[in-house]
């Protein structure tokens, strides 16, 4: 018999007898079908986990997708992103629920036809521990792999690749980070990723900073929709940023959906208001103190601001102007 490996898996240091990454995989208590693994720096096709074997000191990360940053509305009134025609124009996240259990029921709750996920290595320690697949099927709600958590173009594409591998996933959000305190993006960092990506066969949605500038050079290196923040991320600030908002909007040929500091209900009536496609919220939801009902506020805060916005809004005026005619008065 062999002597064992000497392997690096997710950053720990393991002994195995394995003869493939497939059968390590299974040893791991952990279904190959469910995972993605890059060995060595390059990812490994799900189809040859089986085929491909292992080396002593081979470093491999194996990964899956948790929870991280509709059922359809009655209306005809869709958006499109990259070829793909959804009714719910609010995209939730499955980051700081209590459990998966809340999270699925809140984007029921919601109507929410895309989830954001993130990719995060499996638990080797645990393998048997529950995974949002298994609360909310991808069969039946759009994931959205993204890249929250990632500070260089680098680290965002490997990512994404890694997504891709493990769920077959094309439409990602790309998000790039400059710092940690604010979460703001790093435009050049983020630029670059989009333009790598999309020449890989990605359809990246980007989050970026309220700059029509940026929104349009992301649009054309390849972004299939921008995401400008509303506020910083997790901050429920609101729209603090209108003017600019609309006027992305007004020079966008791809959807444009408000991604960050969306609050309250209000907030997301604003933002469809602006004439935004959508909005993306978690925070807002997650950590209000009945989820469930904040996600229906939520839908229907989105409707409102749609329709209001599709009405066409009454003039402003410098002063009043009575409802009822003054003529024939008593």
């Amino acid at each position: 018999m062999a002597a064992p490996l000497s392997l690096t898996v997710n950053g720990e240091t393991r002994r195995s007898s394995a003869p493939t990454i497939a059968a390590l995989v299974r040893e791991l208590d952990l279904t190959p079908e469910k995972v993605a693994v890059e060995r060595n720096g390059e990812i490994v096709p799900r189809s040859t986990l089986a085929d491909t074997a292992l080396a002593d000191g081979d470093v491999l990360e194996i990964v899956h997708f948790v929870g991280g940053g509709d059922h359809a509305a009655g209306s005809d009134d869709t958006w499109t992103v990259a070829g793909r025609t959804f009714r719910s124009r609010l995209i939730v996240g499955t980051g700081k629920y209590k459990d998966f259990a809340q999270n699925a029921a809140a984007l029921e709750a919601s109507g929410a036809e895309i989830v954001t996920v993130a990719v995060r290595r499996v638990n080797v320690s645990d393998p048997k521990a529950p995974m949002l697949t298994d609360f909310i099927d991808p069969k039946k709600v759009t994931y959205l792999p993204n890249t929250a958590g990632c500070f260089t173009a680098e680290e965002a594409i490997r990512t994404l690749r890694l997504a891709r591998e493990a769920g077959g996933w094309d439409l990602v959000k790309l998000e790039v980070l400059g710092e940690a305190r604010t979460l703001y993006p790093d435009m050049r960092e983020t630029l670059r990723a989009t333009e790598t990506l999309a020449s890989e066969g990605f359809l990246p949605m980007v989050y970026c900073v309220d700059d029509p500038i940026a929104a349009k050079q992301l649009e054309d290196a390849g972004a299939v929709a921008v995401m400008p923040l509303g506020a910083p991320i997790g901050s429920g600030l609101g729209i603090q940023n209108r003017v600019t908002i609309r006027l992305i909007v007004e020079g966008a040929s791809v959807p444009v959906l408000v991604d960050a500091g969306v609050g309250t209900a209000s907030d997301a009536a604003v933002a469809m208001e602006l004439g935004c496609d959508g909005v993306l919220m978690n925070t807002a939801i997650a950590e209000a103190k009945d989820p469930i009902r904040m996600a229906r506020a939520m839908k229907l805060a989105v409707e409102a601001g749609r329709d209001a916005y599709l009405s066409g809004r009454m003039a402003t005026r410098k002063y009043a102007d009575p409802s009822s005619p003054l003529a024939g008065l008593i």
